[in-house]
């Protein structure tokens, strides 16, 4: 489809209907040629086209004719295509057409069409000739089904990302194991143990035919910039901070300093050479290569990806001119490759990044002829990349000499900065093969970088604000998961946490007055039967109820960790008295769901009486209860974060949307870790049987599940033998009739990053 529009375009613009300025109507060039850049802005013969005379700003013209007026009049270009693509904001979007052929194919012909839920839940509930169960039914099926379509119109969109925005060796590789690695675009490196979000890894997978594995689950999330600030002393030096000044003062106040050079600087660093095409381009790299080799220079040749770097690579091979490639691919080599650049004639290909960390060591014979010479194929987004490139000539007093070479093709000018220049060539009636080469073209391409620079610090800018109302919540949970972890204040945050559910049960029945529902929810939670009276709870206001049953609740709790301790203690004593060689024991948990070991120290059990085995299973309940619930509020804010885009089309801030809704959230994720933890917290006990000799347990505890005590001291012995038990010990629990239970690793299918 975009290849017809293409040679509809070429053969409109050849007998001059180009209707660009007004926009055009079906059969004029500019329309068409805006409908294959929409449709497919990386067509290699779309892109060859463009660099044409007068093709991009035809191009221009019309964009801007279809962008005016909130984009008013985008829908009629974009009706032929089956999906546009917005490259500068790498987003796809399907349209009418594209969702009439797959549901065309046999699928549900509803299927893009999401449903109203609050609307249809409504009319569920209108609906009288329903009962209360078949309401229950359809709500459940409504649900069920837009998640279902939810999910299938977020796979098909990341499929059409992954076929249209990434490339292999541009974005990611793949390695010899057939796994797809994402390459980090400012370093040219693989980031080991990275995998892109919300399906995208597993559509390219998908797309290149190799085992798709799990999404990743995150369990804890934080910016650069909020992980730096956690610091209280902040510094750091480098060669290209001058350019980022402004951003490092804005988010981290911190300021930048230029330090003069020890040396002066002898490289000559030229204009940029442009070229109309890619090949025009190459070809220019490969002579200039040649004749810098002749003349006995070493020649460090910088490249934005690993795609360009075995392609200059291939062409070098061609003009059997002998080279080293340093890429993602081969970057166990990074290190003896670079040290050897120095060396008369040699070549080295590398993405621009990469050997960074390692100087390049001139020869004497090398200085002589001139020093390094670094060869740029591409301008970077980002002018400190370059900056670095140009940095690895001319050290401490070396001669040298930096040259970039630049094509209207590049991704830097086709998205930002080619308008101007490409009307500057069309003046000068440049031919094919000809460069450009000026400071004032220099300075244009500066702007361009400048600009995505300033996008870019948008962007990241937006990021921190989203991430500042995640950071006040992370605080929040990773102050009570470490008062758990080092048992500091733990005994408050439980003691506050039975405050919290009393107050959330106490208000909620206030308002209802129900007091039948008020003794259920006690029985949910608090895991009793309330001495609290209708009349008492028709009488009190809500605060005073609320401390009436929370009084009620820290006694009874109290109470319940009293009668563990007496049931552990004889087994305790008696363990030590035996002069056990082992230091812990390990005792099972169970509320009658949800089962855990809790391993406690045996003298410090004794000396507490039994409240350090409490305490440890208060610890793992409020560690666990919280991992789980936090992992579950990240997803829920990932989601949310892409759903308050739309409070655009309200004439709404999406950031405050985002954090008057992020807060609810997370009212309600820590609503649910209190009630979690403490219904496990007072219902949790140790099966124990009445008949071993313990305490009888009071009635409370008449209904808890009971095992004998031959299997709990088995079990006991079972866990110390991972704590250094001897063979004797397997032996006895194997007379029992019970396998020890040997703590599984984690299996590991990569190595994990940053380890």
């Amino acid at each position: 489809l975009v290849q017809s529009y293409l040679v509809q375009a070429r053969k409109a613009i050849a007998e001059g209907k180009t209707g660009s300025e007004e926009g055009g109507k079906n059969g004029d060039g500019g329309l068409a040629l805006f409908r294959a850049y929409r449709g497919l802005p990386k067509s290699k013969p779309l892109i060859k086209f463009l660099s044409e005379s007068g093709m991009r700003v035809i191009l221009q013209q019309t964009e801007n004719f279809y962008l005016a007026d909130n984009s008013r009049q985008m829908p009629e270009a974009d009706k032929p295509l089956f999906f546009t693509i917005d490259e500068k904001n790498n987003q796809i979007e399907l349209t009418e057409k594209g969702i009439d052929l797959i549901t065309a194919q046999g699928e549900d012909p509803h299927l893009f069409i999401m449903p109203d839920i609050g609307v249809e839940i409504a009319n569920i509930e209108k609906a009288d000739a329903l009962t209360a169960e078949e309401k229950l039914t359809q709500k459940e099926q409504l649900m069920s089904d837009y998640q279902e379509k939810s999910e299938r119109v977020h796979t098909v969109n990341q499929l059409l990302k992954a076929y249209t925005l990434f490339e292999r060796d541009d974005q990611y590789i793949l390695s010899q194991e057939g796994k797809v690695m994402i390459v980090d675009e400012q370093t040219g490196r693989v980031m080991d143990g990275r995998r892109y979000s919300d399906g995208l890894h597993q559509a390219i997978e998908a797309k290149e035919g190799v085992r798709i594995e799990d999404a990743s689950q995150t369990y804890a999330t934080v910016t650069l910039q909020n992980f730096f600030r956690m610091y209280h002393k902040l510094g750091g030096m480098t060669g290209t901070a001058e350019t980022e000044a402004g951003e490092l003062w804005e988010i981290y106040k911190l300021d930048v300093v230029v330090i003069p050079t020890n040396r002066g600087i002898l490289r000559k660093d030229d204009h940029d050479k442009v070229y109309r095409t890619v090949r025009e381009k190459y070809n220019a790299v490969a002579e200039e290569i040649q004749a810098l080799v002749q003349a006995g220079r070493p020649v460090l040749v910088g490249t934005t990806s690993v795609e360009i770097s075995e392609l200059v690579s291939r062409m070098l091979k061609l003009r059997g001119i002998k080279h080293q490639v340093l890429n993602a691919k081969q970057n166990q080599r990074e290190a003896e490759i670079v040290a050897a650049a120095g060396y008369p004639g040699t070549v080295t290909i590398a993405t621009n990044m990469a050997g960074r960390g390692t100087d390049i060591k001139l020869r004497e014979t090398s200085r002589e002829a001139g020093g390094l010479a670094i060869i740029g194929t591409e301008r970077h987004e980002s002018r400190r990349v370059d900056r670095q490139l140009r940095g690895r000539a001319g050290r401490q007093g070396d001669p040298g000499s930096s040259q970039f070479f630049v094509s209207l093709e590049d991704n830097l000018m086709r998205l930002f900065g080619s308008e101007r220049i490409a009307k500057l060539m069309d003046r000068m009636g440049m031919e094919e093969g000809e460069v450009i080469q000026h400071s004032m073209i220099t300075s244009s391409i500066e702007r361009a970088q400048k600009k995505v620079e300033e996008n870019n610090f948008g962007t990241r800018k937006r990021l921190l604000e989203y991430d500042d109302v995640m950071n006040a919540q992370r605080e929040v949970v990773y102050r009570r998961r470490r008062n758990a972890l080092f048992g500091e204040r733990l005994e408050l945050d439980i003691l506050n946490l039975i405050y919290d559910v009393s107050e959330d049960i106490a208000a909620g029945h206030k308002i209802t007055n129900d007091y039948a529902d008020f003794k259920l929810a006690i029985i949910k939670d608090f895991g009793y039967d309330t001495h609290i009276t209708p009349q008492q709870f028709s009488a009190l206001a809500a605060p005073a109820l609320t401390q009436k049953l929370y009084d009620e609740a820290a006694n009874y709790y109290d109470s319940k960790n009293e009668h563990i301790g007496q049931n552990t203690m004889p087994m305790i004593n008696e363990l030590l008295s035996q002069n056990t060689p082992y230091e812990n024991i390990a005792l099972p948990f169970t509320d009658g769901h949800k089962h855990t070991q809790v391993i406690a120290n045996l003298h410090k059990a004794q000396a507490t009486n039994g409240l350090d085995i409490v305490r440890q299973m208060e610890k793992g309940a409020v560690l666990s209860t919280i991992d789980e619930a936090w992992t579950q509020h990240l997803r829920q804010m990932d989601d949310l974060k892409q759903v308050v885009q739309n409070a655009v089309y309200e004439q709404k801030d999406p950031l405050l949307v985002y954090k008057f809704e992020a807060f609810e959230l997370f009212k309600r994720m820590l609503s649910k870790v209190n009630h979690s933890t403490g219904a496990f917290l007072f219902k949790a006990d140790v099966p124990v049987a009445a008949e071993a000799g313990f305490a009888e347990p009071n009635s409370y505890y008449e209904d808890d599940i009971v095992e004998p005590l031959p299997k709990l001291k088995a079990e006991k012995a079972i866990s110390d033998v991972s704590l250094g038990a001897g063979q004797e010990d397997l032996d006895q629990a194997a007379e029992l009739g019970l396998a020890p239970s040997i703590r599984q690793e984690p299996m590991r299918s990569q190595k994990v990053a940053n380890r």
